[in-house]
């Protein structure tokens, strides 16, 4: 039989860690109780024979990369997703939730990348991309813009940088009575840290 999106979306809140035993829950309680309040509604409304309109490289896209997991095994049917996503976006508003679920599920328009991973989440985090300036061209400044960096990357955000502000090589530093090495040596800091927060592998262009 075919798991209803209150039975779905039940699971995930309720998940427990098995490293560790903890409550680990991939909804967020906000989403848990407006779905549970209307879940007839939601599971009257969802139509599974969609999930065949995706071909075998779409699906195994979603699989790999938005669908949320239970012990590394998919959770969410592709209709399970958009219901989520359209829920998170309206929340109480049951109407626009599925007047969007019909919308996606028929393909007229889709979501983003960080939508679609996201709403309906902990991390409710829908945007795609973010535009930063460096906050100053010092020590203090630079780590701090990379950290919101990181942060940004971890939730699957794209970001553009504006370093004009950062000496040249060979700039005297009247701090430290030294010289800059310039921007190269810092891009490379960025570099390696957009490696290592790689996203779980889920940013999509």
């Amino acid at each position: 039989s075919l798991s209803s999106p209150a039975d779905v979306m039940d699971d995930l809140y309720h998940y427990i860690n098995p490293h560790n035993g903890k409550h680990s829950p991939m909804i967020s309680k906000e989403t848990l109780d407006i779905v549970m309040a209307n879940k007839d509604r939601l599971n009257s409304a969802i139509i599974y024979d969609r999930d065949f309109s995706y071909n075998y490289f779409g699906f195994k896209t979603l699989e790999r990369s938005y669908l949320l997991k239970i012990n590394s095994k998919v959770a969410e049917r592709p209709q399970h997703m958009l219901m989520r996503v359209a829920v998170g976006i309206h929340k109480g508003d049951i109407e626009a939730a599925i007047e969007t679920y019909n919308l996606l599920s028929e393909r007229w328009f889709t979501h983003a990348s960080p939508t679609l991973f996201n709403a309906g989440t902990n991390r409710p985090q829908l945007s795609s991309c973010f535009l930063l300036c460096m906050k100053e061209d010092s020590i203090e400044g630079i780590y701090d813009t990379l950290k919101q960096c990181a942060l940004i990357s971890k939730s699957a955000g794209g970001i553009g940088l504006a370093v004009s502000c950062i000496r040249a090589t060979g700039s005297y530093i009247a701090g430290t009575n030294g010289n800059s090495n310039g921007l190269v040596p810092m891009l490379r800091v960025y570099n390696n840290t957009a490696r290592y927060v790689d996203q779980g592998g889920n940013k999509v262009p």
